[in-house]
């Protein structure tokens, strides 16, 4: 198959903006809690009406501070609140939010606002304020910095009191759906980021799409009230996507600052959300937390046929649903009931208790972990999008998930395939442009398609499947052509392997660098009775070493001899975002940690 389209489940908007949302919700039902908020450790609910009356009193507040139509405002913090309220707040008045990730360097902030012509800049504490201080006399047009943790928001409030509530409507009524809501900077794999502009229509078209399609699942039962917490980072567009949904579609969103397992999985806990949106290495870190407190308890045996057990449900409950199947049989069944009061029930409850569907993005899951969270109860499903389609433009369908593929276009999406294996999509929710950049805008917009850069194939039944990136695609002196992509997925499939960057291009083959989890690296050290060791000391160490190639020849199965990795070397280090090796949504830079690690790919090659 070569294309396939979804028909749209809602009308084209022909008026009004993002912020309407608020005011419409609030007449209609003001005391339906729409947020949760973290306060004095804490949640605290926030009804319609009262989310409306701050959102109001903000935006109030900012047209007294001179922030006016069409001016462009930078956001520089991690998810919370105050940032849902501003966004909604600039909306109302016309203004555009400019996201920045809170790691972004100072050449990095630079960049941005200056190429964004920014008029004002929100910041979350004072090292953010620094690093716009050390920039601001390249930036003339940047007239004014609050900060959160400073009292931005009751400082903004009260200049806003003089202020008419009218004021703020004309504003409002003066949006229409095709003016710029966001510029959203793409993370900048291969080079410098680039602005995308993204309409009210755009977010309006693609979040109504999904409520209406995947509302029945965004309840663990019938009768719930739908809930969400927010702890993707909304400086990215999937962040960004869940927040507008949330708000849009009735459903109470609460804010985590950190992804870090140790802070997030209490708040998972307390907030007890009906459906979760996250990356990958969420769902494996709580997987590879369960799997390691098993083995210390000794049932690592038990555990392992547990996962075996939900993996085989899963596959069984899939081959139903695309009738190539029964369905799991009396046995499995059996054994199922069994490890769910055992094992799987633990999993749920990690995530809150109340989770039976999530969603992923971001980057691609391994078939095999998707299918073990289906078969412990929370189903999974993995999307594909970019920032210049407002986050998904695929998805898997609540009714016939596969796992290992991206899904279908999601409503009102047609998804083609070019001659070369290029993936291109076309609907509402595409871009309309880069900022200030019309050759680079040219080179991706072809009538209406997005040419995304990345390869794919669609399955008999419209299914997607990502395999690489154009740009990444390795040439090995032999004239190979290799997709990194599938190998690295593998590779870190393993437990103890935190990343993966496979390398050869003009090379006489493929290598691969890896680094280690520590949690999982201490924890293998302790089951072993090995003392703690060094990173000097532990990447020399022969039984770990035995460990990693295990995963390597894993990974080796997938492809042809000329594909597999030959070689490969265990670094002391992770690739970090602070390093310039990551991109702030954990993407491999890979130009920059060939670089960095020049020495250790030219030892792969014995040189």
């Amino acid at each position: 198959m070569r294309e396939v389209t979804e028909p749209s489940l809602v009308t084209a908007p022909q008026a009004g903006g993002l912020a309407d949302a608020v005011f419409d919700h609030a007449e209609a039902d003001p005391g339906r809690v729409a947020l949760g908020r973290r306060a004095a450790g804490e949640w605290q609910d926030v009804t319609a009406a009262a989310f409306r009356d701050e959102v109001l009193a903000l935006a109030k507040g900012l047209l007294a501070q001179g922030v006016r139509f069409g001016d462009r405002v930078a956001l520089m913090s991690r998810t919370r609140y105050e940032w849902t309220l501003f966004d909604f707040a600039l909306w109302c008045i016309g203004a555009q939010p400019v996201p920045l990730y809170p790691t972004s360097s100072t050449e990095q902030v630079f960049w941005m606002l200056h190429d964004a012509g920014v008029t004002a800049c929100v910041v979350e504490h004072e090292d953010h304020a620094m690093t716009i201080g050390s920039v601001i006399g390249r930036l003339p047009h940047l007239a004014r910095l609050w900060q959160l943790d400073a009292g931005a928001v009751e400082e903004l409030r009260e200049a806003g009191t003089r202020i008419d509530d009218d004021v703020v409507h004309r504003h409002r009524m003066a949006v229409t759906p095709d003016s710029p809501a966001t510029v959203i900077y793409t993370s900048g794999t291969t080079g410098r980021p680039r602005g995308c502009v993204l309409t009210h229509a755009n977010f309006m078209t693609e979040t109504d799409n999904l409520v209406r399609r995947y509302e029945p699942v965004f309840r663990s039962r019938p009768g719930d009230e739908p809930s969400t917490l927010l702890f993707l980072p909304l400086a990215h567009v999937f962040g960004r996507m869940v927040q507008v949904a949330a708000v849009r579609g009735g459903v109470k969103l609460g804010h985590q600052p950190q992804l870090s397992a140790e802070e997030l999985l209490p708040d998972l806990q307390a907030f007890r959300p009906t459906f979760v949106l996250a990356v990958p290495y969420v769902f494996e870190k709580v997987f590879a937390t369960a799997r390691r407190e098993a083995e210390r308890a000794g049932r690592e045996g038990p555990f392992e046929r547990a996962v075996e057990v939900a993996v085989r449900y899963a596959e069984a409950q899939e081959a139903r649903a695309f009738g190539t199947g029964s369905g799991p049989g009396a046995a499995l069944r059996l054994q199922h009931q069994v490890f769910d009061r055992l094992v799987y029930a633990r999993f749920r409850d990690v995530l809150g208790g109340r989770v039976r569907h999530a969603m992923s993005g971001g980057s691609a899951m391994e078939r095999r972990l998707g299918l073990f969270f289906a078969g412990a109860g929370i189903t999974v499903f993995e999307g594909y999008g970019l920032t210049e389609t407002t986050g998904a433009a695929t998805a898997n369908p609540p009714e016939r998930t596969r796992f290992g593929t991206v899904g279908v276009p999601v409503p009102g999406t047609t998804v083609h395939i070019a001659d070369d294996g290029e993936v291109w999509v076309r609907g509402g929710q595409v871009f309309s442009g880069y900022l200030g950049d019309p050759r680079t805008t040219e080179a991706v917009l072809r009538s209406g398609w997005l040419a995304t850069g990345d390869l794919g194939s669609l399955d008999e039944d419209g299914y997607l499947t990502i395999t690489g990136r154009k740009k990444e695609i390795l040439v090995t002196s032999g004239g190979k052509s290799v997709s990194p992509l599938v190998l690295e997925e593998r590779v870190r499939a393993h437990p103890l392997i935190s990343q993966c960057i496979v390398v050869g291009n003009d090379r006489p083959y493929v290598a691969a660098l890896v680094t280690l989890d520590p949690e999982a690296v201490a924890h293998w050290l302790q089951m072993r009775d090995k003392p703690p060791m060094e990173p000097a000391e532990l990447v020399r160490d022969p039984d770990l070493e035995a460990e990693i190639r295990r995963g390597v020849v894993a990974a080796n199965t997938l492809v042809s001899q000329a594909e597999s990795i030959r070689t490969f070397r265990i670094l002391g280090a992770q690739f970090t975002e602070e390093q310039g090796l990551l991109t702030a949504t954990l993407k491999l830079r890979r130009r920059a940690i060939e670089k960095a690690y020049a020495v250790e790919v030219e030892a792969l090659y014995g040189k």
